[in-house]
């Protein structure tokens, strides 16, 4: 899914914000619209949330900001995005004047995501699916299976579709297997997430579950991932970062942001800690501003608190990338000391053709 200038482009970006803390790019802006939602999930509360959402002027106001460029690819999501009562409008504006915008959905309304994707033509479609007809119900709430179904079976083909699996307590790796298995009837990719305890998704009742429980997977239980070779080293990854074996900086947050519908900016989806908020600040004043950069640099070196796939898929792209080049001891005089496994010298490589041949 992602091409070479892909690769090419955030490594400038990286090494910009390396070099320039204070002139930071965005790589990737997630802007949580609204907290409207029909589905009633278990691994998700924004639904018991008061119903809020950013304005269009909200939304226009942060794309002036300079940490944002053209090339940043701003995801619109939710809660459920179509729901906003400017969605329609917010989205001929990003066709306009920012068209490296992405949709992502729970696919409940089928009418209303198929109209708009038609209308406004996002460079990707992300469309949630956590398991068979039995395992939907029971992990989202409601009978969705086959609307979810009729919106790829609309959209593949005219725009590049990705289904949103999320591995957890609710579901199971046969869930999975079962989703890559649509995916590949279908044609279209796979994205695979973990579940985690995010800040934002906690609603009045509390906590909704801890993060799923080390296992051991062999080779041959991750079925079908080798077709979506994007996913395989996250998931594989996991158990190693559960039972804490596997330390990288979080590099992500240098370039990557979400912002709330209430306007929060946070240093990222998995800590309840906020750098600002977009009613009372810019937002190059939140994310570039002395405090920020900070906050940003002590947690990058010294943070390996999550497992959500916004955040670690990119670094472990990242310190892979770097390995194909040059040799560990070399690239920890500059990123600094990390591990994959619970061996300090073992590579990215070695780790793979160790699971491989477990």
């Amino acid at each position: 899914m992602y091409s070479l200038n892909d690769y090419a482009y955030n490594g400038l970006i990286y090494l910009n914000n390396m070099a320039r803390p204070r002139h930071k790019r965005l790589s990737q802006l997630m802007i949580y619209a609204t907290t409207a939602c029909q589905s009633h999930c278990k691994h998700c509360n924004i639904w018991q949330k008061p119903v809020e959402h950013l304005s269009l002027e909200d939304i226009q106001r942060v794309m002036q900001s300079r940490c944002v460029t053209r090339r940043t690819t701003v995801g619109l999501e939710g809660g459920e995005f179509v729901l906003h009562p400017q969605s329609a409008d917010i989205m001929a504006w990003f066709r306009e004047h920012h068209p490296n915008f992405t949709l992502l959905t729970n696919g409940l309304a089928p009418r209303r995501v198929i109209e708009a994707v038609r209308r406004h033509r996002p460079r990707h479609l992300y469309l949630s699916l956590d398991g068979n007809h039995n395992t939907y119900q029971r992990m989202r709430g409601c009978d969705g299976y086959d609307k979810v179904i009729q919106v790829v079976e609309a959209l593949k083909g005219e725009v590049p579709l990705s289904l949103m699996f999320c591995l957890s307590p609710w579901n199971s790796l046969e869930d999975m297997a079962f989703v890559i298995d649509v995916a590949k009837h279908y044609g279209v990719d796979v994205r695979i997430g973990i579940y985690g305890t995010m800040a934002y998704m906690v609603g009045p009742s509390g906590p909704l579950a801890p993060p799923l429980s080390p296992t051991t997977h062999k080779g041959e239980s991750l079925p079908g991932l080798d077709l979506f070779p994007e996913n395989f080293d996250f998931v594989a990854l996991y158990d190693q970062w559960r039972n804490g074996h596997l330390r990288l900086r979080c590099q992500s947050i240098m370039s990557s942001l979400v912002i709330h519908s209430n306007g929060d900016v946070p240093l990222c989806q998995n800590l309840d800690l906020v750098l600002g908020n977009i009613h009372r600040q810019s937002l190059d004043d939140i994310f570039n501003g002395a405090a920020a950069c900070q906050t940003q640099c002590r947690y990058s070196k010294d943070c390996n608190a999550c497992w959500i796939n916004f955040h670690r898929k990119y670094d472990i792209i990242l310190v892979r990338s770097l390995e194909r080049l040059l040799p560990k001891w070399l690239i920890e005089k500059c990123y600094g000391p990390y591990q994959w496994t619970a061996n300090p010298k073992q590579t990215y490589r070695q780790f793979l053709k160790c699971f491989n041949n477990s």
